[in-house]
C-alpha cells in the first residue's frame, strides 16, 4: 500500500558543496515542493572526503570518524529544514538518506559502490525513520547503482512529448524522458572544475564561471580529453569523483604548460562538450532540456551549453515547477516513499539491472 504523507530527502553530491534537504508532500502521483535547507561540512570533513579521492587512504578508525560525522552533519540539515518549515519530527513519515559517495566503480571484477553517513544515527538524532543504501540493490541485480534521478525525474517531470533533464552536479547525468526512458552519466560536470579551482585559487569553486570566461579554450588539450574511453562507451554507464579527478587530469595534461585559467576555460568545455555530445547523439529530435543542480548556476557553463545544444531549448526545472537547485534532494525523498511503499525505485532500462528492485533499507528510530 502505498504510504504517503511527508518526506524529506538529503543528500550531498560529489563536489562535497554542501548538504542538501527537500521537504515533500507525496500523494499517489503528485509530489509537491515544500521547502529546501543546506549545510556545509566543516571544513576538517569536506578536506577528509576530498583527500580520499586523490589518496583513497584510511584507517578504519578514521572511517568510522568519518562516516559519523557526514551523518550528523545530515541530521543537522534535516532539523534545520524542519524548523525552516515549522514542522516536527512526528510529522514526517520518514528521511531518504543519499549519504556522501567516496567510491562508485561499477565496470570492474569487484564492482561497488559505497556511501557514507550513518543511518541509525541519522535516524536517532533526528527522530525520524531512515531509508538509505539505495544504490546497492540495484548493483546486485546487475545494474550500475546510477543514475537513480532518472526514475523520479520521469515521475514528477515527464510529459507527453519528450524531454531531457539535464542534472549539472560533481558528474552530469541526462534523463531522456520518453516512452522509453533513458538515462546515463555523460561525464564531468562540476567536478573536475571545483577540483582545479580549489587546488590553483584554494577557493571551493569558480562563482558563476567567472573565473573560467578569462581564459582562452586549448583546443588541442580538449581534444585529448575527449579521447578518454568513457566518453564513447554506450549506456548504461556511470560514474565518479574517483575517475575524473586531478590524477585523472594529469594523465592527459601537463599542467604546467599552460596558464591555470585555460586549464579552467578547456575543463568548462569538456564538460559542455561531452554533454552535449551526449545529447545529440541519443536524444536528436528532443526540442526541450531543463537543467537541474548546482552547476546551473555557472552562468560560463550554462553559456556554453546554450550554444552548443542550439537548437534545442534550455531552461531550469523551475520552469515545469521543480526548484532547479532541490530537485535532486527530492528525487531521495521519493525513492524512501518508493521503498515504504514495497515500490521499485530503479529503472532498468537506465542501470542495466536484470529486474525491478524496492532500493534501500530502513533504519528506524527506535
Amino acid at each position: 500500500m502505498p504510504e504517503d504523507g511527508l518526506y524529506i530527502g538529503i543528500m550531498s553530491g560529489t563536489s562535497v558543496d554542501g548538504i542538501d534537504a527537500a521537504l515533500v508532500n507525496i500523494e499517489g502521483d503528485k509530489c509537491t515542493f515544500i521547502g529546501a535547507a543546506t549545510c556545509h561540512y566543516s571544513s576538517e570533513v569536506r578536506h577528509s572526503l576530498l583527500a580520499l579521492n586523490d589518496s583513497p587512504t584510511i584507517t578504519l578508525a578514521e572511517f568510522i570518524n568519518l562516516d559519523l560525522k557526514v551523518a550528523s552533519t545530515f541530521a543537522e540539515t534535516a532539523v534545520k529544514l524542519l524548523r525552516k518549515c515549522t514542522h516536527d519530527a512526528t510529522d514526517i513519515v520518514a528521511i531518504g538518506s543519499h549519504g556522501q559517495t567516496i567510491y562508485h566503480q561499477p565496470n570492474v571484477e569487484f564492482a561497488g559502490t559505497l556511501q557514507i553517513g550513518d543511518p541509525n544515527t541519522i535516524a536517532q538524532l533526528t527522530s525520524i525513520d531512515v531509508v538509505a543504501d539505495f544504490r546497492r540493490a540495484d548493483m546486485a541485480r546487475g545494474g550500475q547503482g546510477a543514475p537513480l534521478a532518472p526514475a523520479f525525474h520521469h515521475y514528477v517531470l515527464g510529459a507527453s512529448s519528450p524531454r531531457v533533464v539535464l542534472n549539472l552536479g560533481g558528474i552530469a547525468n541526462i534523463s531522456i524522458l520518453d516512452k522509453h526512458v533513458v538515462g546515463y552519466d555523460t561525464g564531468p560536470a562540476n567536478t573536475l572544475i571545483d577540483a582545479w579551482c580549489q587546488k590553483t585559487l584554494n577557493i571551493p569553486f569558480d562563482k558563476n564561471g567567472d573565473w573560467s570566461s578569462q581564459g582562452n579554450i586549448q583546443q588541442n588539450l580538449l581534444d585529448q580529453m575527449l579521447q578518454d574511453p568513457y566518453f564513447a562507451s554506450h549506456y548504461p554507464k556511470s560514474t565518479g569523483k574517483d575517475y575524473f579527478n586531478l590524477t585523472w587530469l594529469d594523465k592527459y595534461c601537463d599542467t604546467t604548460a599552460y596558464r591555470a585559467q585555460d586549464i579552467q576555460a578547456t575543463l568548462v568545455e569538456l564538460s559542455a562538450v561531452s554533454i552535449s555530445d551526449a545529447i545529440h547523439s541519443t536524444a536528436a529530435n528532443v526540442t526541450e532540456v531543463y537543467v537541474c543542480g548546482g552547476g546551473a548556476r555557472n552562468n560560463y557553463l550554462m553559456r556554453r551549453l546554450k550554444l552548443l545544444l542550439a537548437p534545442k531549448q534550455i531552461a531550469l526545472t523551475n520552469a515545469l515547477g521543480v526548484d532547479a537547485d532541490a530537485c535532486e534532494a527530492m528525487a531521495f525523498a521519493w525513492l524512501a516513499y518508493r521503498h515504504k511503499s514495497g515500490l521499485s525505485g530503479n529503472l532498468p532500462s537506465v542501470t542495466g539491472a536484470k529486474e525491478y528492485a524496492v532500493l534501500g533499507g530502513l533504519y528506524p528510530h527506535q
